[in-house]
């Protein structure tokens, strides 16, 4: 017998979606509303509405997001990032996992019920219009088992024709979060024989959320989604949970009037079930935590409204931590909560001053390899570089190089340059030198890399001379 089973926590040894015999346990979680899915129904509308409207929102003329592998250029709040930021890119990703870290020590899976794509599309946009058409969890469940006649393919024939459309806009959404909105309706206004591979794209894109809003559900967050395997190791006592008061819940037993429920040794659980209806994981949340809770709080509207029904006190169920439920102590921030904030803080302050301190123009400044110094005259020495420009803006800069040390000259072969917006040039330039200014094999010459009249980088350089 395992460790769980002989502490009653044998439903620890599967998941609550596939049977003993390995078959797929469908869900049909009952429909709730309530105080909490009223709040969560705001904000994730909200998100969508962003979602939906970000393509489309400029700033300097780029959008607030994209990032096109294809391209190699990735815009966010309107500031281009090229290959050549990668360590920013680096710094972020770094900072992201540890933000992750944190808010789920702090506040567990709390992300997952509230901000998580799969979540708000499958709980308030697909299930919403599963209830408008198949009808309520008993009449879902009743439609299912019935065989395949006129009744049954119209509602399906409805239900998935919605369920594709929906998929097509999110696909196209995301198309244009990767390419740009301009390309997408180039594409969708366009001959499609020119834009065969985008077209496999959505089409492909469109099956996957299809199949997945469909018939692969929560089985999302169960099996694929590594979060839910990585609050495991970060949950701790004091991380904020959907939870279960044992303390006040059990013993469980059925409602009676006129009944005083201490008196007889009976705890507030009335055993209604209804957060194991509601549930969209198919678990009981009166068995604790577990991986497969996304923090939905469905079960906390539907306890809720038992208790208010029954006149108990609300809360049965609700937001709090372990150390929080046995202690009945209000919850604080712990001090390894507080190190993984500072920790945290450090990093994004690391990030933002990168970002703040980013140029707009960067330029490399070599030697080109094996050369010298040359002579120009008697009194003249010279020597030949190779400048490597790149413009990361949105706009085209006109590039001249200055030297600011005032002990040669410089000048680009060819002229000053004209870079493109996201261009990427090499091009040689001579520095001039004389030779009262010449201090031994390697004089030290700074150089300022300029657009127009402005400053944009400084960089130092070595001239070779004769040493005398």
């Amino acid at each position: 017998m395992s460790d769980n089973n002989r502490f009653g926590e044998e439903f620890r040894d599967k998941i609550s979606t596939v049977d003993e015999k390995g078959k797929r346990v469908w869900v049909y979680p009952k429909k709730q509303l309530g105080k909490y899915f009223t709040r969560r129904a705001v904000f994730s509308y909200s998100l969508l509405a962003l979602l939906f409207a970000g393509p489309f929102i400029k700033i300097n003329g780029e959008p607030i997001l994209m990032m096109n592998i294809i391209e190699r250029k990735f815009v966010i709040f309107g500031q281009i990032f090229w290959p050549a930021d990668f360590f920013i890119f680096a710094i972020g990703m770094i900072a992201f996992v540890i933000l992750v870290i944190v808010f789920t020590v702090v506040f567990g899976r709390l992300f997952c019920g509230w901000v998580c794509p799969q979540t708000i599309f499958m709980e308030m946009v697909f299930r919403r219009i599963e209830y408008w058409i198949d009808g309520d969890w008993k009449h879902q469940k009743k439609l299912n088992d019935m065989p395949w006649n006129r009744h049954k393919i119209s509602k399906r024939l409805l239900k998935w024709s919605i369920f594709w459309i929906i998929s097509f806009i999110i696909a196209n959404t995301l198309l244009a979060y990767i390419i740009g909105i301009e390309e997408l309706q180039l594409i969708v206004t366009d001959n499609p024989a020119n834009h065969v591979s985008s077209l496999i794209a959505i089409s492909v894109f469109t099956s996957v959320f299809f199949a997945v809003f469909t018939w692969f559900r929560e089985q999302v967050c169960t099996a694929v989604c590594p979060y839910g395997r990585l609050q495991g190791v970060l949950l701790d006592k004091n991380s904020v949970l959907v939870a279960y008061d044992k303390i006040r819940g059990e013993g469980r037993a059925k409602f009676r009037k006129n009944e005083v429920r201490s008196e007889v040794g009976k705890g507030d659980c009335i055993d209604c079930n209804q957060c194991v209806n509601v549930c969209p994981t198919g678990i009981d949340i009166r068995n604790g935590t577990q991986m497969e809770c996304i923090n939905c709080t469905l079960c906390m509207d539907a306890c809720d409204h038992m208790m208010e029904n029954v006149g108990l006190e609300k809360k049965l169920i609700r937001y709090d931590s372990e150390e929080g439920l046995r202690t009945r102590e209000p919850w604080k921030l712990t001090k390894r909560a507080k190190a993984y904030i500072v920790l945290m803080l450090a990093i994004v302050g690391l990030l933002v001053t990168l970002l703040v301190s980013r140029s707009e123009i960067e330029a490399t400044l070599l030697r080109v390899s094996g050369t010298s110094y040359q002579t120009v005259d008697e009194d003249t020495y010279s020597n030949i570089f190779v400048a490597t420009v790149m413009n990361k803006t949105n706009e085209p800069h006109e590039v001249s190089l200055k030297v600011l040390s005032d002990n040669a000259t410089v000048e680009f072969i060819g002229g000053d340059l004209t870079l493109e917006s996201g261009a990427k040039i090499k091009r040689e330039f001579i520095v001039k030198m004389n030779r009262s200014s010449v201090d031994g094999t390697r004089t030290k010459v700074k150089i300022g890399i300029y657009s127009g009249e402005e400053l944009m980088e400084k960089e130092t350089i070595d001239f070779f001379g004769p040493g005398f």
